[in-house]
């Protein structure tokens, strides 16, 4: 199937401040170490996607729709290979790289080496021929938001999402050749899809070779603080509480002044309240 016969999909956000977010169990099993090989990698017309999709609070990185464009307008018209190991992240921001992929004029290949869950897997199915790692997985869901506001804005929110869980459907259906009914059922229950069940499905053409997979050194720093913030908002907390709660965690790491040990107030118990919930995130999730 060439990328030009799948279905468009909406363009933009339903409202400004709506936003898409990893699944915790997509985070929990990535292995952001997994990369293509040194010569795979080394090809000057191959597109890496390492990292979350969008903005990355904790590292100010992440993979946009911005680099994604200035990428493909570098390299120009003619056949292009992307990469991918990605726990996912904003689908918005998936949806206009898919996009971009369609309408890319030469052949787009897509190889997903460890992980394409999410708007990853969205990026995934641009292309003309997608492959993926035996080991490697998909996963297909409806967005995942975190959405504050009164019951009257969150069924309005729920409601413009809608169409975007439809049109991801649609595009799954049109390249797997099942009923988008089938494919709504399986984004309802977030389902996970190992490598051969991709080629057998049809969400892949082939498998990858094990030599065009290799494991880097992984960032367990950033990964660490994801999974943390992750758990905690999974916990009720907002993404700004989080935030802090965090940053307060780590300005007082090496500072037993600044945890508050030893202070007999109200806040130095607040804050070695604070770095305890920390700490027990950090062992639940056997982070270091």
């Amino acid at each position: 199937m060439t990328i030009r016969a799948l279905p468009g999909v909406p363009v933009g956000r339903p409202q400004i401040d709506v936003r898409s977010y990893i699944s915790p169990q997509a985070l929990n099993r990535w292995d952001s170490s997994i990369r293509a090989s040194a010569e795979q990698d080394a090809d000057e017309r191959t597109i890496g996607i390492y990292d979350v999709i969008g903005h990355d609070y904790w590292t100010g990185e992440g993979f946009t729709a911005k680099r994604m464009s200035a990428a493909l307008r570098s390299l120009g018209k003619g056949p292009v290979t992307v990469s991918i190991n990605s726990p996912g992240g904003d689908m918005f921001e998936g949806i206009a790289m898919y996009s971009m992929l369609r309408e890319h004029r030469g052949e787009v290949t897509i190889k997903v080496m460890g992980l394409a869950a999410s708007a990853a897997s969205v990026i995934a199915m641009g292309g003309d021929d997608v492959r993926i790692s035996r080991p490697a997985f998909l996963m297909i869901h409806n967005c995942w938001l975190y959405v504050p506001g009164n019951r009257h804005e969150l069924r309005a929110v729920a409601d413009q999402i809608e169409p975007f869980d439809t049109a991801m459907a649609d595009v799954y259906a049109a390249r797997t050749g099942e009923p988008i009914e089938a494919m709504a059922r399986l984004m309802d229950r977030e389902t996970w899809i190992g490598g051969s069940a991709a080629v057998d499905q049809g969400f892949a053409d082939a498998l990858l070779d094990s030599d065009e997979v290799k494991k880097a050194e992984a960032k367990t720093n950033a990964a660490a603080v994801r999974r943390l913030e992750s758990a905690l908002r999974a916990s009720g907390m907002s993404k700004s509480e989080a935030m802090k709660l965090i940053s307060d965690f780590k300005s007082g790491a090496g500072d037993p002044a600044g945890s508050g040990e030893g202070d007999p107030t109200e806040y130095g118990r607040q804050a070695s309240t604070k770095e305890a919930a920390c700490l027990a995130g950090l062992q639940l999730f056997k982070i270091t």
